[in-house]
């Protein structure tokens, strides 16, 4: 129950700084480009190799930092960041076409889950 809160507590906090970074990008460039998602995401990605990389050798890890950082803050952030990771970590493990598949898969899936549930709900 412990690392649920931790979750809770991180992803709550991601969510607001996703928002607040998210308002400041789009108020500062007002382009007709989704550039403040793309920033979230690429700073997400950015941070969950750094803090994984720096952490993987750390003994509670998986019981304090990830739930709190990796799986709360960086999954409020950016489920983008967490698709990243998962993808080099199938590529350190030269498992080439299963990351490529992954990928893939989630892009064009994903867009489609996304275009039919807009198509389905639309006005």
């Amino acid at each position: 129950m412990n690392q649920i809160l931790w979750i809770a507590i991180g992803g709550a906090i991601g969510a607001v700084l996703r928002y607040l970074m998210v308002m400041g990008v789009a108020n500062l460039f007002p382009f007709d480009f989704p550039l403040p998602t793309l920033l979230v995401n690429v700073i997400g990605s950015f941070a969950i190799g750094a803090i994984f990389a720096a952490c993987s050798g750390v003994n509670n890890f998986m019981d304090t930092i990830k739930p709190f950082v990796i799986i709360g803050l960086l999954g409020g952030f950016t489920t983008f960041s967490s698709y990243s990771m998962e993808t080099i970590i199938l590529i350190q493990k030269s498992e080439i076409f299963r990351a490529f598949s992954y990928i893939i898969l989630s892009n064009v899936v994903g867009i489609s889950a996304a275009w039919i549930g807009f198509k389905m709900f639309e006005a």
